[in-house]
C-alpha cells in the first residue's frame, strides 16, 4: 500500500493537522484518519463524486470541492500537505505545489508521489503495452509531469520548497483474477480508462485479450514503483 509509505515520508504523527490534495475517494485519507483522527484531516478534490464519497465514508473530515491550484484554506494551515498519485493530473503542477506550500506552516512538510509511468515499474505498463499493439500511435502517460525519476524533486525545488528529498515507494499488488485487474479500467477514470471508453466494443475486447496474454495466470502479483519527494516549507 502506498498510503502508509507516503504518510511515513511526510512524518505524519499524532497531534498534527494535515491536508490531502486530490484526495479522490479517500485512498490516503483512511491512513491519515487512522493516525490522527478525522477532525485533524482536511481534503480537497475537483470531482464532486469523489468529494461526496469522502464525506460519506469519513464524515469528520473537512472535505472541499476544489482543484489543487486553488486550495480553499488560509496560509499556514497545516503541519503537512500530501498529494498521492495526483501531481501528474494537475492542470498546472507548479501552481498546485505552490498552493500546497502556501497552506503549510513554516517548518512543515509537503510530500507527493506519482507512479513510475515512464519507466519499467509502472502499474499501467501492461495496459499501455497492449494498447500500443492495438494502435502504435496511441498516447500513453509517459510524458506527464512527475512520472520520471527526478521530476518531483525538480518541481518541488522550483516551487520554493527546501531540503527536498527524493525516493521511490514500491508495492506488490495481488490480483485474484484477470477481471479484478481489468475492472478499474472500465470505469473510465484517468487516461487509461478514458482511452478504453473511446474504443468500440470489439476493439475493447481485443485490447482486453491482448492484456490478458501479457499477464500471468491468476492469482498473480504485480510489482509497481512510485517516485516520491518531500520538502520543507
Amino acid at each position: 500500500m502506498l498510503a502508509p509509505q507516503l504518510a511515513d515520508l511526510a512524518g505524519v504523527d499524532a497531534g498534527q493537522r494535515v491536508l490531502d490534495v486530490g484526495c479522490g475517494p479517500g485512498a490516503l485519507i483512511g491512513e491519515l484518519v487512522k493516525r490522527l483522527g478525522a477532525e485533524a484531516v482536511s481534503a480537497a478534490d475537483p470531482s464532486p463524486p469523489f468529494v461526496g464519497a469522502v464525506r460519506e465514508r469519513y464524515p469528520g473530515v473537512d472535505a472541499h470541492l476544489a482543484p489543487a491550484e486553488e486550495l480553499p484554506f488560509p496560509d499556514r494551515s497545516f503541519d503537512a500537505t500530501l498529494a498521492q498519485l495526483v501531481v501528474h493530473f494537475m492542470t498546472d503542477p507548479m501552481a498546485g505545489v505552490r498552493e500546497m506550500r502556501r497552506v503549510t506552516r513554516p517548518g512543515g512538510v509537503v510530500a507527493a508521489c506519482v507512479w513510475d509511468l515512464a519507466g519499467d515499474q509502472g502499474p499501467l505498463n501492461v495496459f499501455w503495452g497492449a494498447a500500443r499493439q492495438l494502435d502504435p500511435a496511441v498516447r500513453d502517460e509517459s510524458d506527464l509531469p512527475g512520472v520520471r525519476q527526478g521530476d518531483l524533486g525538480e518541481l518541488f525545488r522550483a516551487a520554493g520548497l527546501r531540503q527536498v528529498d527524493e525516493t521511490s515507494l514500491d508495492i506488490a499488488a495481488e490480483h485474484a483474477s484477470f477481471e479484478d485487474w481489468w475492472e478499474p479500467f472500465t470505469l473510465g477514470v484517468g487516461p487509461a480508462g478514458s482511452y478504453l471508453a473511446t474504443l468500440e466494443p470489439a476493439r475493447q475486447a481485443e485490447l482486453r485479450e491482448l492484456a490478458r496474454a501479457e499477464l500471468p495466470a491468476a492469482p498473480f502479483v504485480l510489482e509497481a514503483r512510485a517516485w516520491a519527494a518531500r520538502g520543507t516549507v
